[in-house]
């Protein structure tokens, strides 16, 4: 007979729960966004039967902001960051190192990176420097976090045709890809040469990327 019968039915819907967040990624990554999103709502609703003392619904709300903004859907996308954010009001460990280790700490950049899905470039802007300010994401810290957010305000720079600001973002990001050997910074800012079209023919722009292509193809020959 189980000690604890009441904790241990909320850890099975907390698992539960988890398990819907973990399929919802898979339908991230295959472009299903509207099926994400639904089994996200299914996710947090299960969390809501779990152990109020861990971050669950707190990350399936998160992850369903995600899903909402691929979606175009501002005003959901809103609603589920404020609800992940919400994990800051939890007192104690609310990730238990395993199946759950969401605790709210990429969300400043997460919050920035869903504006930008939704051409909100603005609100993005916004957060991302606030990301930038944060003791995780300073220089000489998380090369990974710190490079996603510099490429996408060099995004931003592009989508505004500000030169100079894609400029500033795209060389620091490029400098920390070099410096870090991250492979993920190479191939954002890989990504990022779509956007650099808006631009129009500028030295600069043409320089900047060249040296993306001669990063991702050295990092291609490493391979």
């Amino acid at each position: 007979m189980l000690d604890h019968p009441v904790e241990s039915r909320a850890g099975a819907y907390d698992l539960w729960a988890c398990a819907l967040i973990r399929s919802a990624y898979v339908d991230l990554s295959e472009r299903r966004y509207k099926r994400a999103a639904d089994t996200l709502g299914a996710a947090r609703r299960v969390a809501l039967r779990g152990n109020s003392s861990l971050a669950t619904k707190h990350w399936a709300a998160a992850v369903q902001a995600e899903a909402f903004a691929w979606l175009g859907d501002f005003d959901a996308c809103e609603e589920a960051l404020d609800e992940a954010e919400k994990v800051a009001s939890l007192s104690g460990q609310v990730s238990n190192g395993g199946w759950l280790r969401f605790d709210g700490s990429r969300l400043a950049e997460e919050r920035g990176a869903r504006y930008l899905q939704l051409n909100r470039l603005g609100l993005a802007e916004t957060s991302l420097k606030d990301a930038l300010t944060l003791a995780p994401l300073a220089a000489g810290h998380s090369f990974r976090r710190r490079g996603a957010v510099l490429v996408d305000l060099a995004a931003i720079g592009a989508k505004r045709k500000d030169l100079e600001r894609v400029m500033q973002y795209g060389l620091e990001a490029l400098r920390l890809a070099r410096a870090s050997g991250s492979g993920y910074v190479a191939r954002r800012l890989h990504s990022l040469t779509s956007e650099l079209g808006a631009l129009g023919p500028d030295r600069r722009i043409t320089e900047l990327k060249a040296e993306i292509g001669s990063l991702t193809a050295s990092r291609e020959g490493m391979a």
